[in-house]
């Protein structure tokens, strides 16, 4: 059709990809940050503690940029890899993950992805077909729900728990099951809630699982960052019962986000996966995607095998001190409760008590006035799955944790409802 002498354009937008944006932490986050004040001088900087970044604070410990130049230098790693990924780094993940695994994985259970944010675009990808439905948790991690959408997989939401220290409520997961559910979501240790979940729970998991035919996609890209009482197991222990798909990379416990490397690897000794079309779906997919820098691939062997535990026992312990010290500074505040203190990965989930507050009708208020008054970035509960929550970063320098909780502190008494004598 012509209008004005010029024909129409056949081409739009693809609209679903603005809807599964909406579901971008990086998006509340770039939004918050425009409400900052620009007036606050130097010496009151801004303080995020919404992202998870712990590169970005100097006081985490380093131990990966050598493999790196190492890689660089040999000049073995400048080509293309094996669309899976360069066969020296599957192996390397393989053995690292088996340490604690009763079957040993081989390089051909592994897949490396260009971080794991691609590892979830591809498993919800492979996952998807028409009617089929994803269970994922709430609060959840939204990443998730943008690529379900995307890839018109219909999502249905169980709860964690933060009465019962984040667990996953098994019965209102099964109830949400049918015959076109064909996965779980878990994320262990939680993200966005710092939990930890008990070798027993991640069993019943597991038999509820396969009692619903179901998989069981692990998300461990926290694996053991756990520093409270429950130590931090792998979902793979259980693959002799469920197929798991383990979702993970070096981007927490190397303190490299940037770096882009993650893997997909298949706790499935049955071969169930194999039986059902997953694999052969994985390798096609990898097939027609890009994949992580060859030679932060060629860095993986090195960085698994030679990294120190005292590099992994400095980095525990920093965070459990920041853990510490957030869950005694938020006590302190009377709007925010805590139900749980966090015992693992960066972050922490607490309720805001709105009845407290004079003029703050929600968490995105809350935020944005905090950020315009305080010059702090913390997270909207509702961007996680839980209005009326906040998600809160204690990975951080110490000194900038205990101002940025002192801010929020002040923010609550100069907002708090006056009390009429």
């Amino acid at each position: 059709m012509e209008k004005n002498g010029v024909k129409s354009w056949n081409f739009k937008g693809h609209e679903d990809l603005i809807t599964a944006s909406q579901f971008s932490i990086k998006g509340v986050v770039n939004k918050l940050k425009q409400n900052l004040n620009p007036s606050d001088d130097q010496s009151r900087p801004v303080i995020s503690l919404g992202h998870g970044d712990p590169s970005f604070f100097s006081c985490f410990p380093h131990s990966a940029q050598d493999a790196v130049l190492h890689s660089l230098r040999s000049a073995q790693f400048n080509g293309f890899p094996q669309n899976s990924g360069v066969l020296q780094a599957r192996r390397s993940v393989a053995e690292y993950l088996s340490r604690d695994l009763p079957n040993n994985l081989s390089s051909n259970d592994v897949y490396l992805t260009a971080g794991a944010k691609q590892a979830i675009e591809v498993v919800l990808a492979v996952l998807a077909r028409p009617g089929a439905n994803i269970l994922l948790p709430r609060p959840r991690y939204p990443m998730y729900e943008a690529h379900a959408t995307f890839s018109h997989l219909e999502v249905r939401h169980f709860d964690i728990l933060p009465e019962k220290g984040w667990e996953i409520d098994l019965n209102g997961l099964e109830a949400l099951a049918d015959d076109n559910t064909v996965a779980m979501v878990l994320v262990n240790p939680g993200n966005p809630c710092g939990n930890v979940f008990t070798y027993d729970h991640l069993q019943q998991v597991a038999e509820t699982a396969k009692k619903l035919g179901i998989l069981v996609i692990a998300d461990e890209v926290y694996g053991h960052l756990a520093f409270g009482v429950n130590p931090f197991v792998q979902m793979g222990v259980f693959g002799s019962i469920v197929p798991v798909l383990t979702l993970g990379s070096l981007s927490k416990r190397w303190m490299v986000p940037g770096w882009r490397l993650g893997w997909i690897a298949l706790s499935d000794p049955s071969g169930i996966l194999e039986k059902y079309g997953i694999v052969e779906c994985i390798k096609s997919y990898l097939s027609i995607t890009s994949y992580p820098a060859t030679f932060i691939q060629g860095a993986v062997p090195e960085i698994l095998e030679k990294t120190t535990e005292d590099f992994y026992s400095k980095t525990i312990h920093l965070l459990r001190e920041a853990a510490d010290v957030c869950y005694d500074k938020l006590e302190q505040i009377p709007c925010i409760s805590c139900p749980h203190k966090p015992e693992g990965s960066l972050f922490v989930m607490v309720k805001l008590d709105l009845s407290l507050l004079e003029d703050i009708n929600d968490d995105m208020e809350f935020c944005i006035e905090l950020a315009k008054e305080e010059s702090v970035i913390i997270v909207p509960g509702f961007t996680v799955g839980l209005r009326n929550w906040l998600r809160i970063t204690f990975a951080a320098e110490r000194l900038s944790l205990e101002d940025g909780l002192a801010r929020i502190k002040a923010f609550h008494f100069r907002h708090a409802k006056k009390q009429i004598l």
